[in-house]
């Protein structure tokens, strides 16, 4: 019966127990433990990555401490203890390497996902700055004047006099320009 439980017992323990049902009948139960890692299994996904990566589901974790009861007379339960812990102890152990598999895959793509998002925020930094410059670039042409053309303050004559323009001094006194966003009266 030891030598079947071996594999299990090796990764967690076990309670076994044994009761009278009636009749002549015996329960044998055995109960693996949980442990305190069992609890831990889903913390790498943790809240901010949730929605990127599956959590090992909740029934997973319960099957780990999942009972085997055997009930009969001791004579059937001598006889069909030892294979009905062997296949036991096999389904436990794969599920448990599973979990295992499962927790190591988990935490890799934590690592993958936040090595990403810290490459990204790098490039957002290093492109951001690019990004400002070129916009500064973009706006320099758009300051410069026209050869040729004289800016409105270098008009010959004085003002109101309508010599710069050939308008007389009522139109002249009408007209207004914009200059770095301020309206003036030439």
């Amino acid at each position: 019966m030891f030598v079947e439980l071996m594999p299990l017992i090796k990764t967690r323990a076990v309670s076994i127990t044994v009761a009278a049902v009636g009749e002549g009948r015996i329960r044998v139960n055995v109960v693996p433990q949980s442990l305190e890692r069992d609890n831990k299994l889903n913390e790498k996904v943790g809240y901010s990555h949730k929605d990127k990566i599956a959590a090992i589901p909740a029934s997973a974790v319960a099957a780990l401490t999942a009972p085997v009861s055997i009930t009969g007379t001791p004579e059937e339960i001598d006889a069909e203890m030892a294979k009905t812990l062997m296949e036991f102890t096999e389904s436990h152990v794969r599920l448990q390497k599973t979990v295992d598999q499962a927790r190591n895959e988990i935490a890799e793509a934590v690592k993958a996902i936040e090595e990403r998002d810290k490459a990204a925020k790098i490039k957002a930094k290093t492109t951001a700055p690019a990004k400002s410059d070129k916009h500064l670039d973009e706006k320099q042409p758009e300051e410069t004047k026209p050869e040729g053309l004289l800016p409105l303050w270098c008009a010959s004559g004085s003002p109101g006099s309508g010599e710069a323009n050939g308008k007389d001094d009522k139109a002249d006194s009408a007209a207004t320009t914009s200059i770095s966003g301020t309206t003036q009266k030439p």
